[in-house]
């Protein structure tokens, strides 16, 4: 303890609740700092100050237990400390491990992924976006019928990758990004070219939002319009 006494974090005063561990942490983390102990036993040194205090802080103790070691066999495999901290930094899990059970209700999630990268995979809903030409086939890939095959597969694999149900998203304009200043500026989108119309029907067709009264606005654009009306009130 002689080498604490010349840092800061051996000279500080911890509060009451923690002030019997805090001898132990300081001097693992010292022994961490100097790289001491070395690679990987810088790990195992701050596993073996940390397992004692999942029973006090986590219900799951045994499970994350489990998780530490796993971590530790990981960290094995690095040549240094700076190299496992970047992998596991730019690379982090994305959850851990529990014993097998009823999926709880946040467990519920979404995921994104592109088409090629969902090969060999599969979901019970599958949601295609903007199923449109220049995207599906993509406007930089229709050069040649052998590309414009290839977009076509592509669109196969994307839709049969659902189980259970199948959207394919079609945007009805795209905004540019660039507006002039006297309002919006888009384009209309097209249905890809490999959902033909002779096919749609074995789709069911929906939008979004739904058009509430579009009866009503129907009847009212199919009535006679009086033009000589709405210029005089315009100039009164």
């Amino acid at each position: 303890m002689s080498v604490l006494s010349r840092t800061w974090l051996g000279a500080f005063k911890p509060p009451a609740a923690c002030a019997e561990d805090w001898p132990a942490f300081a001097y693992t983390f010292e022994l961490a700092r100097a790289k001491a102990a070395g690679w990987p036993a810088e790990f195992d040194l701050v596993c073996r100050w940390y397992a004692p205090h999942l029973d006090r802080l986590y219900e799951d103790a045994v499970m994350r237990e489990s998780d530490l070691a796993q971590l530790a066999q990981i960290a094995s495999t690095f040549p240094s400390r700076e190299r496992f901290l970047t992998e596991i930094t730019l690379d982090p899990p994305g959850a851990t491990s529990d014993e097998s059970g009823v999926p709880l209700l946040d467990e519920d999630y979404l995921i994104l992924s592109t088409i090629h990268s969902a090969k060999g995979q599969e979901w019970k809903s599958v949601f295609v976006l903007n199923c449109v030409d220049g995207c599906i086939p993509s406007d930089l890939a229709t050069g040649t019928a052998q590309e414009i095959e290839e977009e076509r597969r592509l669109l196969y694999v994307a839709m049969t990758r659902a189980k259970d149900h199948l959207h394919l998203m079609l945007p009805q304009r795209f905004f540019a990004q660039q507006q002039r200043s006297g309002g919006d500026r888009h384009m209309y989108a097209a249905c890809t070219r490999f959902i033909p119309a002779g096919i749609r029907g074995f789709f069911e067709n929906c939008a979004w939002p739904p058009a509430h009264g579009a009866r009503a606005a129907a009847a009212a654009a199919r009535a006679p319009v009086d033009i000589g009306a709405r210029l005089r009130r315009m100039w009164r």
